[in-house]
């Protein structure tokens, strides 16, 4: 019987990527949630940190977009420690929480227009990252 040596090398380096992703997706998801709470510090600091671009459907008060900015980043921090320690809930919550991010991104395009389609960028990557590693849970190395 021949058996078919590259497979279980291409599942090991496939297992790697995802697992380098899935560190990676945790180290994104630390920066995202510090980037967060400093804009909504920013916002609640001063109504005028911002400039509106254009007119948009979605018209929200600075300061509570700091505040809505604020709590999504201390959340995102905590989530990402999780993610880091390779805990299942870490997954489930970085998931949930990247997709919160890209809609609040998509109602705060007026305020920070290219800050927030790459975090939006950011956060499908962290969706991609956390939903494809099928060894989640074991050490990342």
């Amino acid at each position: 019987m021949s058996q078919n040596t590259a497979s279980p090398q291409k599942s090991s380096t496939s297992g790697a990527w995802a697992a380098g992703g899935t560190l990676f997706a945790g180290c994104l998801m630390m920066i995202t949630g510090i980037i967060d709470v400093l804009q909504g510090i920013a916002g609640i600091a001063e109504d005028d940190v911002y400039a509106r671009v254009g007119d948009y459907v979605f018209k929200f008060n600075l300061t509570a977009w700091g505040w809505i900015h604020l709590c999504i980043g201390v959340v995102v921090i905590i989530t990402a420690f999780g993610i880091l320690m390779a805990k299942e809930w870490g997954r489930i919550a970085g998931i949930a929480l990247a997709g919160l991010n890209i809609v609040a991104q998509f109602l705060f395009l007026p305020y920070q227009p290219w800050w927030a389609l790459f975090s939006m960028a950011v956060s499908i990557f962290i969706v991609w990252a956390l939903a494809t590693n099928e060894n989640y849970g074991r050490e990342f190395l």
